[in-house]
């Protein structure tokens, strides 16, 4: 008899570290798997295939608001914050050997509800959005430069919307 052996492809380890800064919206196990779910397809549509960790905050609109007004001097709420670990712009990663530690996402619940209600869609949505929205910043992306960077990230977040099966019709 003879033994074949099949190389079935590892998929990257995603560890997520939670914290809920905020109790104003739930943040259970339902939140985290529809978080970890854009956070999985970002990385999959990316072709990002290293084991990584990512923070994820839950806050409301003051603490995003603290946060923004610390790291970034702009003195109001805003929906999520990005805080990369890397320059992958310009090709600062860890070795490949290494566990890719991409950074934190600190999120408003609160914000993200009222924008949901904004634009016509669910809360769920607007949180994965957000998600991946900070997810590409966290691999290297931008929106603020050009006008050709932001038509490139609505690209990939409509395509990462897409496979996680939370388009916009």
């Amino acid at each position: 008899m003879k033994i074949i052996k099949l190389k079935i492809p590892r998929r990257p380890r995603v560890k997520i570290y939670w914290a809920d800064e905020q109790d104003k919206y739930s943040a259970g196990r339902k939140m985290k798997a529809l978080i970890e779910k854009a956070i999985r397809g970002t990385l999959e549509c990316e072709k990002f295939e290293r084991d990584v960790v990512v923070s994820v905050t839950f806050t409301d609109n003051e603490g995003i608001r603290e946060k923004n007004r610390e790291f970034r001097d702009i003195d109001r709420a805003t929906d999520v914050l990005s805080f990369p670990m890397y320059d992958m712009k310009n090709g600062d990663l860890p070795d490949p050997d290494e566990v890719c530690e991409l950074g934190d996402i600190v999120l408003s619940l609160e914000k993200a509800a009222a924008q949901a209600e904004e634009f016509g869609h669910s809360y769920e949505r607007e949180c994965a959005f957000l998600t991946v929205h900070s997810m590409l910043h966290l691999l290297g992306y931008d929106h603020v430069n050009s006008d050709e960077e932001d038509r490139d990230m609505r690209a990939r977040q409509r395509k990462i919307m897409k496979a996680i099966g939370l388009e916009i019709k």
